[in-house]
C-alpha cells in the first residue's frame, strides 16, 4: 500500500536523471536534489548529488531516519521528513548525516519502532496508535474529545506534564522522542459501499470500521456499535477495496497521499481523536552522542515541529482540493452533531475511568493532562 510517488509529475528526462543518481549516489541523494527542483538539468542534478555525498563523506555520524511516506507528501500531509532530515544536519553543523529511508524501506508503523527500539535503526516516525504497544500510556491520546482538536493536542505534547510524565515512560522502554507531528484529527472515511451520509453515532452501527493497533480506539468504535477490525497499515487499502472493512479513520492528507481517493465515497470530519504522530530515536544511540549533538538533534526538532505547525492548513487545503475533485464528499458536523458524539463517547464518560487511572496513574492525574491540553503557552497551530 505505501505506494512510491517519488517519481509521480516528472518529465522523462527527470525520472531518468532520479534513476540515475538512485543507483549512482544513493537515492536520500536524488531525493534532495528532487526537493531543490534541480533535476532540470544533467550539472544541477549532478551538482546537488555532489553537496549531498560530500555531507555524507565528511559527517562524524551516520543516522537512519526511516518513515512510512514517499518524498514530496508534506505538500498534503506535514510529515515534514527532508525538513527533519535538513535541520538534524545543519544543526549539527554537518557532524551527522541523516539518512532518510522513505516509503517503508526499512519498515513503517510498529515494525519500524521495534526496529529503532532494537537499534538495526536509528530513528523512526509512526503514530501514536501503532507506537502504544511499545509505551501504553500513549494511549492516553486516544481517548476520544479531550484533546482531538490540533491546538490541544500540541498543548499536550509540549506541555511539562506530558514530558514530565509521559516522556520518562517512553524512555524506559528504550526511545528517546524527539517531536509530534501535528497533522489534523482523524476522520470517518467510508468505502464505496457505504451511500448513507454518517453524520450521527447511531449511523455507525454494524460498520465494519479499519483500527490501528490502539485499544482506545477499539473500545471507542465498539461503544458506537461498530465492529472494529484490526488491519496493519500496509493492507488498508486493499482490505477496503475488496470490502472486507467498510471504513477507516485517518486524517484527510493521509487519505489522498496513499491513494484512498479512488476508494472511497465520503469522508466525515467527527474529529474524535487526533491523527497523533511522533518521532523518536534510539535512547542508547542518542545518549552516545557527544552533548552538543544531543543538543543539536534537540534544536532540529523543535524547529522541525514549529515548521509543522505553520504546514498545517496548507497542506489541509491540497488534500481536501485533491479529495473534493476525485468526487469524494466532505461532510462537517454542526455544532449539534458533534455534540451528539461526545455524548455518546466522550472523555468525560465514566466507561473511561478505568484507563484513565491505568495510563495515566489517577483520574487526579489524567485531570492534569487535560489541564495542560487546555493551556495555550508557546505554539500555535491552526484549526479548520
Amino acid at each position: 500500500m505505501q505506494k512510491d510517488t517519488k517519481n509521480k509529475g516528472l518529465t522523462s528526462s527527470e525520472r531518468r536523471r532520479f534513476l540515475k543518481l538512485s543507483a549512482g549516489c544513493g537515492i536520500t541523494a536524488a531525493m534532495v536534489a528532487l526537493s531543490k527542483n534541480a533535476l532540470g538539468s544533467d550539472e544541477i542534478a549532478s551538482q546537488a548529488a555532489r553537496k549531498e555525498t560530500e555531507r555524507k563523506a565528511a559527517a562524524e555520524h551516520h543516522m537512519i531516519l526511516g518513515t512510512a511516506y514517499a518524498p514530496g507528501v508534506s505538500r498534503s500531509y506535514p510529515i515534514m521528513q527532508l525538513d527533519f532530515k535538513e535541520n538534524i544536519q545543519n544543526a549539527s553543523l554537518g557532524k551527522i548525516y541523516v539518512q532518510l529511508a522513505h516509503s517503508g524501506k526499512v519498515g513503517a508503523s510498529g515494525a519500524l519502532a521495534r526496529k529503532v527500539q532494537k537499534a538495526t535503526v536509528q530513528a523512526g516516525q509512526c503514530s501514536i496508535s501503532n507506537f502504544a504497544p511499545f509505551v501504553p500510556e500513549v494511549d492516553l491520546i486516544n481517548i476520544p474529545y479531550w484533546c482531538s482538536e490540533n491546538q490541544t493536542f500540541v498543548n499536550l505534547v509540549t506541555s511539562d506534564t506530558w514530558k514530565n510524565e509521559i516522556h520518562p515512560k517512553i524512555e524506559a522502554r528504550g526511545f528517546k522522542p524527539l517531536w509530534y507531528p501535528c497533522i489534523d484529527p482523524r476522520t470517518l472515511a467510508m468505502g464505496k459501499g457505504v451511500k448513507e451520509k454518517i453524520t450521527t453515532p447511531d449511523q455507525m452501527r454494524g460498520i465494519k470500521f479499519r483500527i490501528p493497533n490502539s485499544k482506545m480506539l477499539q473500545r471507542t468504535y465498539h461503544m458506537l456499535h461498530a465492529n472494529p477490525i484490526l488491519v496493519e497499515w500496509v493492507n488498508a487499502a486493499v482490505a477496503i477495496r475488496t470490502g472486507h472493512v467498510d471504513a477507516l479513520d485517518p486524517a484527510l492528507g493521509a487519505l489522498y497521499v496513499f491513494g484512498f481517493k479512488n476508494l472511497l465515497s465520503q469522508i466525515t470530519f467527527a474529529d474524535i481523536v487526533q491523527d497523533a504522530q511522533i518521532y523518536f530515536c534510539n535512547l542508547e544511540w542518542f545518549n552516545r552522542l557527544p552533548q552538543p549533538l544531543r543538543a543539536s538533534i534537540d534544536f532540529a526538532s523543535e524547529m522541525t515541529m514549529r515548521q509543522n505547525h505553520a504546514k498545517v492548513p496548507a497542506a489541509r487545503a491540497h488534500a481536501e482540493m485533491q479529495m473534493t475533485a476525485a468526487g469524494i464528499k466532505l461532510h462537517r458536523l454542526s455544532p449539534d452533531e458533534k455534540a451528539q458524539w461526545r455524548q455518546k463517547i466522550g472523555a468525560q464518560l465514566a466507561v473511561w475511568d478505568d484507563v484513565k487511572k491505568q495510563l495515566a496513574g489517577s483520574l487526579a492525574q489524567f485531570d492534569k493532562f487535560k489541564e495542560a491540553a487546555d493551556t495555550t503557552v508557546n505554539y500555535y497551530v491552526p484549526e479548520r
